[in-house]
């Protein structure tokens, strides 16, 4: 130890220190004095630029200005990049959004959606009065600025100042047409931003004809119209080119708000719209008084479309159904304008309506109920008629899709289907007594028990508790684990939306979707094979090419269920029917079976039944969540629904429900004791339809042609083309689904 620290060690350790101390001083000490000699030169040279009096203000002016512009600049460059980046598509010009013309099951035109860009009409072929009307409104200085009307924004600010409220927009017509190709309509700082970067860049890549005439073309103008013609050909059943100053009037006035001044929603407000774009004319200088007295004493006359009830809940849940399935098209594929036949039935789609306004109308204030929708499928999933509420002009809505709502009871379905294919049996017997998860304890609706009953019983008289139990049997005595089974088993059957875990789950607390409600149910009358709920059959191209047919191309059914528990629920279901809540919904010899729904407090009522033809699913209820006046699934809903499938199942072979038994024909349609108020009005008689093999024979014919087409060699591009009311260009196919259009009724599936 000596050897490595020897005893003079200290002193040397003392002087390292004070050498490095000494080293770090005379470091610092020559820094600061090259600083400072630095310093005194630097000041030296800046001396010779040394300006006093006004030189001095304008130097300080300058030298801020720069600096403030390039902290601008940079800020513009970082706001500038999210702006940019919508326009990152090279092909922006051309891309169009998807076009699509719908057709029900018979191959009857019934719609359209999307946007198709009818480009074909070059702008000097505009009439002269609509370009004016055009300019006078939404930009009078559009052939001077460059994007931006600095001027006309002021003005519209200034305007809306005196007047309280927004009456003038202050965008000119580049910033619309930035918003209309890149952007959407919200009301943010950040989407004005990128508005005004986008119209600088768009006067940069085209001259002002073509950003006009591409807004123009563009634009929506109310009643699934986008572009002028378009716009004409829906409102005035004639070209662009053809329109009279009143019309072109009420045309331009659309621009500012084509829902508020749309001539087939409010006619009086669509002509006093135009009349202030007359005025506009004047006060721009483009016409006088004179020119337009004659479109003042004679304003235009648009169309009557009020009797035309589109279907338009079923078109948008198709429309959406249709993006989603281009997605999957290959991405070679450059085509957006498509013909689709979907498995629409326009006459059960009618009576559904009829049905669900007449409930509402006739029962609505004493159930104090406002709002119902309903779902009618098939057996193979193809949805046939869809109500997503009481008035699609009043709400968008659609209840059927997008409203999650309790379906009470009418789940219990999916936990006795579990139980079945667990072990139990119809007959199988279990205790309808309290139980208690924690702290909650379900109740029956009578508040009361009924000891030992069968599975039968407890779901014929709907037993709240006997689902809750099952639960904890199917798990082992773990209500979580049981519950998982139930969860997993609903989902397997087509039920889409999350279903979270609670004690109360098998009783119905978890909400559900009616279009997923009757999507799940196809699996008990398909014998326990799921198929999504659908619309679309086959998929066209603009020019007629089948390019997708869901019975080719689809989803198959696949085997959820064991095929004699879907039979036994089916027994059972139908016994719910006969014997139990749903007897409301009975229909004169013909199998049903169904499950009746009511939640707590009386907000949701439902009905979701099926024969061997048909499932549909009927709810009541309120946008609010208002309790209704003490409405059960037995009631309302299972009168709307029995109305619905009788007329459905008129002149149209009935077929068998595999599992329920075989009853007598009944000489009324409903238990004797519901009254001739709550029967209501019997529904008119379906038309004469085609018998099913005759349909499937004729359909078989169609593929047979679309398979020998497609083997073809490519037609010539000379493609005859129609126009559409919407602006689509399009040849109807000449099939023979097109052929059967005059037999409508129950006829073609294309699954």
């Amino acid at each position: 130890m000596r050897d490595l620290f020897p005893e003079d060690w200290k002193p040397d350790f003392k002087r390292f220190f004070l050498d490095f101390d000494a080293r770090v001083d005379s470091s610092l000490f020559r820094s600061g004095s090259w600083a400072r000699e630095l310093y005194e030169r630097f000041c030296s040279f800046m001396d010779r630029f040394h300006v006093a009096g006004w030189k001095r203000w304008l130097n300080e002016f300058v030298s801020e200005g720069a600096t403030l512009g390039t902290g601008g600049l940079l800020l513009m460059l970082a706001l500038a990049v999210p702006a940019f980046r919508e326009t990152s598509d090279e092909d922006w010009l051309k891309r169009s959004e998807l076009a699509v013309v719908f057709l029900d099951r018979f191959g009857n035109e019934v719609g359209a959606r999307g946007i198709k860009h009818n480009d074909w009409i070059p702008l000097v072929q505009f009439p002269d009065q609509l370009i004016k009307a055009t300019l006078a409104t939404e930009d009078r200085r559009f052939y001077e600025h460059f994007g931006i009307d600095p001027a006309g924004t002021l003005r519209a600010v200034l305007s809306n100042a005196r007047a309280g409220s927004v009456v003038q927009g202050g965008s000119s017509i580049t910033q619309q047409l930035a918003k209309n190709l890149f952007l959407s309509n919200e009301r943010t700082i950040e989407r004005k931003v990128k508005e005004a970067f986008l119209a600088f860049w768009l006067e940069v890549r085209l001259t002002k004809n073509e950003i006009l005439k591409l807004y123009l073309d563009r634009a929506y103008l109310g009643g699934g119209a986008f572009g002028v013609d378009a716009a004409a050909q829906y409102y005035f059943n004639k070209s662009a080119r053809d329109v009279t100053l009143a019309e072109a009037a009420m045309l331009a006035g659309l621009f500012k708000a084509p829902s508020r001044f749309a001539p087939h929603v409010n006619l009086p407000a669509a002509r006093a719209r135009a009349n202030v774009v007359l005025d506009n004319l004047i006060e721009a200088g483009f016409m006088t008084e004179g020119q337009v007295f004659g479109a003042r004493r004679n304003p235009a006359i648009a169309v009557d479309r009020r009797d035309e009830r589109a279907p338009n809940y079923y078109l948008d849940w198709a429309f959406d159904e249709m993006k989603k399935l281009v997605d999957t098209f290959p991405k070679s594929m450059s085509e957006r304008v498509f013909i689709v036949r979907t498995a629409l039935d326009t006459g059960l789609q009618k009576e559904a309506e009829s049905a669900i306004e007449n409930s509402l109308r006739q029962y609505g204030q004493d159930y104090k109920v406002r709002q119902g929708g309903t779902v009618v499928a098939d057996i193979d999933g193809a949805v046939r008629a869809m109500v997503g509420g009481r008035d699609y002009g009043a709400s968008q809505f659609n209840r059927a899709t997008d409203a999650l709502r309790q379906p009470g009871s009418s789940f219990k379905p999916y936990v006795y289907a579990v139980a079945l294919a667990n072990g139990f049996k119809p007959s199988s017997v279990v205790v309808d007594a309290p139980i208690c998860l924690g702290s909650w304890c379900p109740q029956n609706y009578g508040r009361s028990y009924s000891g030992s009953v069968t599975l039968l019983t407890a779901i014929t008289h709907s037993i709240n508790t006997i689902p809750v139990r099952l639960s904890v049997a199917l798990g082992d005595g773990n209500a979580k684990a049981g519950r998982a089974k139930i969860i997993q088993t609903a989902r397997n059957m087509g039920v889409r939306t999350p279903l979270p875990d609670s004690s109360s789950l098998p009783i119905g607390a978890a909400e559900v979707t009616i279009l997923d409600h009757v999507g799940a149910f196809v699996t008990f009358p398909k014998e326990g094979r799921a198929i999504p709920a659908h619309a679309i059959l086959e998929v066209r191209t603009g020019a007629g090419e089948t390019i997708w047919r869901f019975d080719r191309d689809g989803p198959k059914p696949k085997q959820v269920l064991p095929v004699q528990v879907a039979r036994d629920m089916n027994m059972m279901l139908s016994n719910a029917v006969e014997n139990g809540t749903g007897r409301r919904a009975r229909l004169d010899g013909i199998q049903v079976a169904g499950k009746t729904g009511t939640t707590n407090g009386y907000r949701d009522a439902w009905f979701v039944g099926y024969t061997g033809n048909y499932v549909a699913g009927v709810w009541f209820g309120n946008d609010d969540y208002a309790p209704m006046n003490r409405m059960t699934g037995g009631s309302l809903p299972a009168m709307t629904w029995h109305r619905i499938m009788t007329y459905a199942h008129q002149g149209i072979e009935i077929k068998p429900l595999a599992g329920a038994p075989q009853l007598p024909r009944r000489e009324r349609p409903v238990v004797a004791e519901v009254s001739k108020k709550q029967q209501g009005e019997a529904p008119p008689p379906r038309p004469a339809t085609l018998t099913q093999r005759g349909a499937d024979a004729l359909l078989s014919v169609e593929r047979l042609q679309d398979d020998a087409t497609r083997a073809l060699p490519a037609p010539s591009p000379s493609v005859s083309t129609g126009q559409t009311q919407r602006g689509v260009s399009l040849q109807r196919p000449e099939t023979v689904a097109s052929a059967v259009t005059k037999k409508p009724g129950e006829a073609i599936s294309g699954n």
